[in-house]
């Protein structure tokens, strides 16, 4: 039963598993302690299935980073094989230029919640319609 209710969890996003009030006030703790960081959730796109899942999904970046080097850093966390191919998505459908740093890129693109939301995918995924219905899926809801 407890294994069963660990793996809801793990399959739940994070939005899923903490109320906006409990993630807003995070973002806010964490700003205070940490002004020069991006807080960010960083998950496996909900299809993937080719890459592995994370060992934690939030991560304080320092906001000097550029998304290449971000990219570089999750690349190594999930220890991808140099032919392996993927793909970080902000809010699950924007790709940002590798040159801007995180600070650029989450003061365009923070959630209401203060997060910034980053999914990876692989190109089988990312070039797929599964992708796509569930974009158009999440513009209906």
């Amino acid at each position: 039963m407890v294994d069963a209710l660990s793996k809801d969890l793990m399959e739940r996003s994070f939005k899923e598993r903490r109320s906006f009030a409990q993630r807003q006030r995070d973002v806010e703790d964490i700003i205070e302690r940490h002004p020069d960081k991006v807080p960010c959730v960083i998950e496996r796109y909900r299809n993937e299935k080719s890459l592995p899942p994370l060992d934690r999904s939030k991560f304080l970046v320092p906001d000097y980073l550029t998304f290449g080097e971000l990219g570089r850093i999750i690349r190594k966390r999930l220890e991808l094989h140099p032919h392996q191919t993927f793909f970080l998505l902000i809010n699950q459908r924007n790709m940002a230029a590798v040159s801007k740093t995180m600070a650029e890129v989450y003061a365009s693109e923070k959630d209401e919640d203060g997060y910034l939301y980053i999914v990876y995918a692989s190109q089988e995924v990312f070039g797929s319609d599964r992708l796509e219905s569930a974009e158009a899926e999440d513009g209906a809801a």
